[in-house]
């Protein structure tokens, strides 16, 4: 009985971290379980090859050399196809960059290919059109990204293992480390779940049960296309605290009011109500991080007066309450001061 086939789509622009931790994992499923154990020798459960447009060496994002193991005019069927992170900045255009992955992953596609993605992969996953209709999820600071250059996309910013397109063979993943909670979906599926528990248990994997937006911050930049928006945005990052900071940047604009609400969120890809709360959610985040005043404080700081709005409106944001994102990651903050 043959292996199934793994292929991991990597380029120059591909993170060693991603690449060689997921062919690291799905290349030692079964012996090193049992070399562990001190058990009899097993074959590898699957055929996992790194492919990229040439099989000549190159280096990745990080400096480190990438030899792959076949081209992609190489690979005529897989079983899985898995694009590895492609970086683009996410203020540049992602589009015209990997044109002969895109044709390959495609003709992969149309030969039962199921096809996955990791962190700023799921970009290039979504310039084939495949994604088109679906949600899919990314790193979280590929979601303006993807809203603006793919808008049939239904980007998802919370999920790390988006598996709602699974029957259409299309699985995305969220950013960086969510290699991992693909690497023990890909076990599973074609290794049984006992081998996944087992992968999980070498590794030490575990699923990113709180999804990515307690991970996620604000994209905020300010722009400068538009010359009174960009005006309001630099106010209102200093005076976020106001009772009420939208009619004061709409005065301060000197439009009606759903006129700038039109151009704000043009200019940003953001409501007006839903910037400010942003940045009020990201400043009482950081607050939570790193001092020690209750939550009732820090909710006034950033301008609530109702503590109960407070904790509704930054767990809709960030998926978890203020007291368990402080026990999350006020230690991390901690130990590294």
């Amino acid at each position: 009985m043959s292996k199934p086939v793994i292929c991991l789509l990597a380029s120059s622009d591909t993170s060693a971290g991603i690449l060689y931790g997921l062919y690291d994992v799905l290349v030692n499923v079964g012996p090193d379980y049992e070399d562990m154990l001190g058990g009899a020798f097993v074959d590898n459960m699957l055929d996992v090859k790194i492919v990229a447009c040439s099989q000549d060496p190159f280096m990745c994002l990080n400096g480190i050399q990438v030899q792959p193991h076949a081209s992609i005019d190489d690979i005529d069927r897989a079983d899985v196809v898995v694009v590895c992170d492609m970086y683009t900045p996410v203020n540049e255009s992602p589009l015209g960059k990997f044109i002969p992955e895109i044709k390959w992953i495609k003709r992969m596609y149309a030969r039962d290919a199921l096809l996955c993605s990791i962190c700023s992969g799921a970009v290039v996953l979504a310039e084939t059109g495949l994604l088109n209709g679906h949600e899919a999820s990314s790193h979280w600071a590929y979601g303006n990204m993807i809203r603006e250059y793919f808008p049939q996309v239904k980007f998802t910013p919370d999920m790390v293992l988006n598996l709602t397109a699974e029957s259409r063979r299309l699985i995305t993943s969220g950013g960086v480390t969510a290699w991992q909670d693909l690497a023990i979906y890909l076990v599973e599926r074609y290794c049984g779940l006992h081998q996944a528990s087992n992968t999980a248990k070498v590794y030490l994997l575990s699923k990113h049960e709180d999804g990515q937006l307690p991970y996620s911050a604000m994209a905020c930049n300010t722009q400068h296309r538009d010359a009174i928006v960009g005006e309001c945005q630099s106010w209102v990052e200093k005076n976020y605290s106001l009772s009420n900071p939208v009619m004061e940047m709409v005065e301060l604009s000197g439009l009606k009011s759903r006129t700038f609400a039109r151009r704000f969120r043009t200019a940003t890809g953001y409501q007006p109500l839903d910037y400010v709360q942003g940045i009020r959610i990201e400043v009482a985040k950081q607050m939570l991080e790193s001092d020690m005043d209750n939550i009732e404080t820090i909710s006034s700081c950033v301008g609530y007066e109702d503590p109960t709005s407070f904790r509704r409106i930054f767990k809709r944001k960030v998926g978890l309450t203020p007291a368990v994102y402080r026990r999350k990651f006020s230690s991390i903050a901690s130990r590294a001061n």
